[in-house]
């Protein structure tokens, strides 16, 4: 990567987590303000077909264009990058499980033989737009190295939370629009494979065959989006670039600038002075908040070390403990794919839904503010 590219990446990545902070701001207000009934019309009672309203249209729709930049980031991880070989990939993966194990732990203790278990793998994940915003935003005090463990990480954990998504929250299957579905991906992959086809539109327009019968499946029709980027060709075969090349530089801006956004907009309006009682559901509040502010460092930090003391990994040469420590804090920030799978969770109770998202809104911004400090400090101290 370029020195211009690299550039406008770093600053991409630091625009995106101060508008994700503007639009979550900006519903917190309108709702606890005289708009409030303004915002629910727009997003709840304003429909797109019948049944789908402009809520169902961000998250289920506009999300799986965030999941196809997703799953092409991770294949591409997989097959030519920090993730291609077992020594590259190991270490980060270490890291990444024991950052989903110990948070699921942390709220299963919290939680376990009561109707919340439900929302175990809201504490799981990591805000990749987030914790590279941070790393950006202090990166003259941080190793360089230390930003690919944190994306490879972040992009584990990305994985891990969408398989998930697919299996745990998934409704009854309807087998026969589950097998068009099959159907169409199977024909994608004979597609590339075969007659090695590069048409950005072609993959796109069966892209949204796929959607729809994923979404009439019963599966979460955000998965449409991984299983897309499967099929996409990664090395070009004519023309210059590859496929996900050109999808990923064409929407990239879009989703970081506009879906996200959108996405922390419509799912952030909560009505903080109404009747909420965050007291109600004090297993599900400590669940989320020490899953996610406690847990996630805790299992990054146990499993790396133990890993490397084992001899199971080994630590790259390049990153000191320092700086794991450091990108295990910032891994605690969940947003935007904890918010995603919190409205998936607890759909059936608005109460429950609304004190999943505060925690998961105390925890980011306690996050930032707690990984920011450290950072700082170690600075002062010359320790990084």
């Amino acid at each position: 990567m370029n020195n211009k590219k690299r550039s406008l990446f770093k600053n991409l990545e630091a625009l995106t987590s101060i508008l994700l902070i503007f639009s979550t701001l900006l519903a917190l207000i309108i709702n606890n303000s005289s708009y409030e009934i303004f915002y629910d019309n727009f997003f709840f009672n304003t429909y797109i077909v019948e049944d789908f309203n402009v809520h169902s249209f961000v998250n289920d729709f506009l999300m799986s264009i965030f999941f196809l930049l997703a799953g092409l980031e991770i294949k591409e991880e997989v097959l030519y990058g920090s993730l291609s070989s077992f020594k590259k990939a190991s270490f980060p993966i270490i890291a990444s499980l024991g950052g989903v194990i110990m948070p699921a732990i942390i709220y299963t203790y919290f939680n376990l033989d009561s109707k919340y278990m439900i929302g175990v793998c809201i504490p799981i994940s990591t805000d990749i737009a987030f914790s590279l915003g941070i790393y950006f935003l202090f990166s003259k005090y941080l190793q360089p190295s230390l930003k690919m463990f944190l994306l490879s990480l972040a992009v584990v954990d990305d994985l891990i939370s969408m398989i998930l998504i697919g299996t745990v929250y998934s409704s009854s299957l309807n087998l026969f629009y589950l097998s068009l579905a099959l159907l169409i991906l199977t024909f994608l992959y004979i597609s590339n494979k075969f007659y090695k086809i590069e048409s950005i539109t072609f993959y796109l327009m069966m892209g949204l065959l796929l959607w729809y019968f994923v979404h009439l499946s019963g599966i979460h029709s955000t998965l449409s989006g991984i299983l897309l980027a499967f099929v996409i060709p990664t090395k070009p075969y004519k023309k210059r670039f590859s496929p996900s090349y050109y999808i990923q530089r064409n929407f990239r801006s879009i989703n970081n600038l506009i879906i996200m956004p959108l996405f922390a907009f419509a799912n952030t309006g909560i009505n903080i002075s109404s009747n909420l009682n965050l007291t109600n559901f004090p297993s599900v509040f400590l669940g989320i908040y020490l899953g996610l502010l406690v847990g996630k460092p805790l299992g990054i930090m146990i499993f790396t070390f133990l890993s490397n003391l084992l001899k199971i990994t080994k630590k790259p040469s390049d990153l000191n403990w320092t700086s794991i420590f450091l990108s295990s804090i910032v891994c605690s920030i969940g947003f935007t794919m904890s918010i995603f799978i919190s409205e998936i969770a607890f759909a059936n109770s608005e109460e429950l839904m609304a004190v999943a998202r505060i925690c998961i809104l105390l925890t980011s911004f306690t996050s930032m503010i707690i990984s920011s400090l450290f950072i700082k400090t170690f600075k002062e101290l010359h320790i990084i």
